[in-house]
């Protein structure tokens, strides 16, 4: 309580907690986000790894400090020691995590609304889902292995920031003039954007779909050991997309260049 006697205030209960509410005369309630501490940033860009076309970017506190790999299973170590520390983890995937399923046949396959003409079922989009469907469910598995029960898995962002811990699973979209010269680089251009998007990702969200879809990401997690909530299979993940990120990374390409 603030104060004393008849006229005490209770104190903020919203003081400390992720998220709250603010409120304006004659207007509805606005959730308003607050940044999480710590939280831990990955993006994996998906791609055949005996042709090298994988590669993998971390960040934390700021877009500036990126980390980046080659290699799945320095992926899986560090994430898993990300979050064995206690850190929540955001876990990208540059590849389709979920595809619609609409009523009408003759829609079947057709490109989820956002997606423009880079559609998951056409061009590069089915092969890349492919490979996301095994190594998806190799780096769940090996995070899970390493880290043990416990931790829980989101595809929901309000959830995740509600909680302050565990694995929030989004995927990335990045591609034409977005891309960066390699792999590594498209890796780190999801990781700037989910960055720019940041608190409030629901806001950033670029794909949304109308009807019902099956969630790729949620049967990896159900496979995984990560939850046994079949309602995951039904329920689409945050896709941000790359937007402006390309200019960052050589921005900071020549920055080092020059030091």
């Amino acid at each position: 309580m603030r104060g004393v006697g008849p006229t005490a205030r209770p104190a903020n209960r919203w003081a400390g907690r992720p998220f709250g509410w603010k409120f304006n005369l004659g207007t509805r309630p606005v959730l308003r986000f607050r940044r999480m501490e710590n939280l831990a940033i990955y993006c994996a860009d998906i791609g055949s790894i005996r042709s090298g076309s994988f590669a993998w970017a971390r960040a934390e506190s700021t877009p500036q400090a990126v980390s980046r790999g080659l290699h799945i299973q320095q992926l899986v170590d560090q994430v898993a020691a990300d979050l064995s520390s206690g850190k929540p983890v955001a876990l990208g995937f540059e590849c389709p995590l979920f595809i619609p399923i609409s009523d009408e046949p003759l829609q079947l396959g057709c490109a989820r609304s956002g997606e423009g003409n880079r559609s998951w079922s056409g061009g590069a989009g089915p092969a890349v889902l492919a490979s996301g469907l095994a190594q998806v469910a190799w780096i769940l598995r090996g995070i899970r292995r390493s880290i043990g029960s416990g931790t829980p898995a989101f595809l929901e962002w309000n959830s995740f920031h509600r909680a302050g811990s565990g694995l929030f699973v989004w995927e990335a979209f990045v591609s034409s003039s977005g891309k960066g010269q390699n792999h590594a680089d498209d890796a780190e251009i999801a990781v700037r954007a989910f960055f720019a998007a940041l608190p409030d990702l629901n806001a950033a969200n670029a794909i949304h779909c109308k009807t019902e879809v099956h969630s790729l990401a949620g049967a990896a997690i159900l496979r995984t050991g990560w939850s046994d909530d079949v309602q995951l299979l039904s329920r689409p993940c945050i896709v941000i997309k790359a937007r402006g990120a390309r200019e960052q990374i050589q921005a900071r390409v020549s920055e080092e260049k020059t030091t």
